[in-house]
């Protein structure tokens, strides 16, 4: 049975629902920079991972074009206790995560990786100044007193002229070409399913692991991030992310096709 890795958020629990239902992969929920360092030891067989990390495992795994997370306003944002210039530390979502590589729009290099989770907290504690938030952040930071400081995903789809391209799901190349287009087939029959069926177990299963979010957030956050790209990605621009972090020295070109079909 093949690994699947991805993430407990509710994007991902609504879209795979039908796919973890139907029990052919041994599923693994983790936070998404542990999925990226996963993919880097190569542990899972398909997995979800940053397009940002994606350059670090291009030799053994390629991408699918189903399941993954890109749009338009659904890029990360910075937050602070008060508006206006940045004067400390950047509380973000993991060193190899989109979020890290889009700090870099704003010149950042000072920043403090930390889980998702954790980062409006720190910055209303004052552990770091500001922090860039992911996922359901976005619904979350006002009501906890907090100020948006800069929109990455803005500054990307303005200098860019493409959607931010937050997710995709990679699998191992060595699984080979029909193994790919097959998961490729299920996933993307699982994103369609939940958006065009209503479903009580799918409900609750995206509840229960997303406890501490107030259903008005679960509901906003599937319908910003489940859309259609989830169905098919936007290739172009998660070529322009990868050539992004190549310019920005993180890793050489992919030598290999980064598509798996």
């Amino acid at each position: 049975m093949l690994t699947l890795g991805i993430s407990p958020c509710p994007n991902d629990t609504f879209a795979f629902h039908k796919v973890v239902r139907d029990g052919k992969y041994e599923v693994v929920l983790d936070d998404i920079e542990a999925l990226n360092l996963r993919a880097v030891a190569g542990e899972l067989d398909i997995v979800k991972v940053s397009v940002a990390a994606y350059g670090h495992i291009a030799r053994d795994y390629a991408l699918l074009r189903a399941g993954g997370a890109v749009g338009h306003g659904v890029g990360p944002i910075i937050v602070a206790k008060e508006s206006g210039e940045i004067m400390g530390r950047v509380a973000i979502p993991g060193e190899r995560t989109t979020a890290a590589l889009l700090l870099r729009l704003e010149g950042v290099h000072d920043t403090v990786p930390m889980r998702f989770d954790k980062i409006e907290d720190a910055v209303l504690k004052g552990d770091v100044y500001a922090g860039v938030l992911i996922h359901e952040g976005r619904f979350t930071y006002e009501a906890k007193g907090l100020k948006k400081v800069c929109d990455l995903g803005r500054l990307w789809e303005e200098g860019m002229h493409c959607p931010v391209p937050l997710g995709a799901i990679a699998i191992k190349r060595e699984l080979g070409e029909a193994t790919a287009r097959q998961v490729d087939d299920e996933i993307r029959a699982s994103v369609r399913h939940a958006k065009e069926h209503a479903d009580a177990d799918r409900d609750a299963y995206v509840a229960k692991h997303a406890q501490e979010l107030a259903p008005d957030v679960i509901a906003s956050h599937i319908e910003l991030y489940v859309n259609d790209y989830t169905v098919d990605l936007d290739e172009h621009a998660v070529e322009q992310m990868l050539e992004f972090g190549h310019g920005c020295g993180l890793y050489a070109t992919p030598r290999r096709a980064i598509f798996a079909y």
